[in-house]
């Protein structure tokens, strides 16, 4: 693979899991509109994203959820006894008009990618990333698990040392029980402390092949480069990975409104860039990100920093009219601030690293000689 793929869809524009959900607003579409507009596909770059089938689905999941999944998109309704066992149509995962096939193209992308990183190369599913899919039912606004299916396909390949790298505000839950004491795959999760699904804590080890970095509330730029120099790419680099999984959930920004982190976006680009020469096979994933203009910014300069792109100072004209037509129901109250329509970079957002943050750092630290 000569450049680095996107694989992107249009079952995302105009697709939404309801009005008053966080997720009702566009994200990939924002992202492909961009890019485009930055005048960054090259020919051959965009690859539209399969929808996975149920026998592939089944890598992971079982036949009786997919069925379901399948059902109630189909009769737009689910009975008690489905909401019961497979947890759907709940507040965190309702029925909408595409709850299979939205989630079903997200996973055809990231098994696609991983199928296309079989000989090496880089790969963005910005679709993808969804973390707390558990085989047989729901939860987190994750119907499938797509990392857990793009890793098993990078298995069945026979890699054997693979990482997998979250930096979403929410612990990956469902990535971590699939692959529980599997030492083939390390898990590498920073999300915010205390903060739902109330897993990853410090000293959960998923049985020796996680590590859990937990950040207090309003760790700033200063406080990730630590966890990004002194635990996450020291564990990486001991790996010798075959493939490097990274989620890169932007909700982990300060402007997102369902976490209290205050980083800005240029902390997942540093941390990308420092990763890419430990990668001879990279696939990259979306996530969490519930602010249109800060999850389209974000998500963006991704795809600028696997190809190398510039990120202007300021966009021009198409790209910034691109942000300047995306509207948000949930927005907090007073004007969107200009930078969130004319640049695509934030303002480093440097602060102190609190003693907590420190000493969870020099715990882990202590642990490396676990990571090799």
């Amino acid at each position: 693979m000569d450049q680095p793929l996107f694989i992107g869809s249009e079952i995302y524009r105009g697709s939404s899991y309801g009005a008053k959900h966080p997720l009702s607003i566009p994200r990939v579409p924002t992202v492909i509109d961009l890019c485009q507009a930055m005048g960054w596909f090259a020919p051959g770059q965009y690859r539209r994203s399969p929808r996975a089938k149920p026998e592939a689905l089944r890598l992971f999941h079982t036949a009786a959820y997919i069925r379901a999944l399948q059902k109630t998109e189909a009769a737009g309704e689910v009975d008690e006894t489905t909401r019961e066992r497979h947890r759907l149509g709940t507040l965190s995962n309702p029925v909408y008009p595409e709850m299979f096939r939205r989630p079903a193209t997200a996973a055809g992308g990231s098994m696609l990618a991983a199928d296309l990183l079989a000989r090496g190369g880089i790969v963005y599913n910005p679709g993808g990333g969804t973390h707390h899919g558990f085989p047989d039912y729901a939860a987190g606004f994750c119907y499938l698990n797509d990392p857990v299916l793009a890793i098993k396909v990078f298995l069945r390949q026979g890699l054997s040392r693979i990482a997998y790298v979250d930096i979403d505000a929410h612990h990956c839950d469902g990535v971590a029980a699939a692959f529980a004491g599997d030492e083939r795959v390390l898990m590498i999760s920073t999300h915010e402390a205390l903060r739902w699904p109330f897993t990853g804590a410090l000293g959960e080890d998923e049985g020796g092949n996680a590590i859990n970095l937990p950040l207090p509330r309003g760790t700033s730029d200063d406080g990730f480069a630590l966890a990004r120099d002194e635990v996450i790419l020291p564990a990486v680099e001991a790996l010798r990975p075959e493939a490097i999984v990274l989620q890169c959930g932007a909700d982990a920004v300060a402007e997102d409104p369902l976490a209290r982190l205050e980083l800005s976006n240029n902390a997942h680009w540093a941390l990308l860039s420092a990763l890419m020469p430990m990668a001879p096979r990279l696939l990259v994933l979306g996530g969490g990100g519930y602010n249109p203009w800060s999850v389209g910014r974000l998500w963006s300069g991704v795809w600028a920093t696997l190809n190398g792109h510039e990120i202007p100072a300021r966009l021009p004209e198409e790209a910034e009219a691109v942000l300047r037509g995306l509207t948000w129901s949930r927005r907090a109250r007073g004007p969107t601030p200009d930078h969130l329509y004319t640049t695509l970079r934030d303002a480093p957002r440097p602060g102190p690293v609190c003693d907590t943050l420190r000493d969870r750092v020099h715990v882990l630290r202590g642990r490396r000689t676990a990571w090799a």
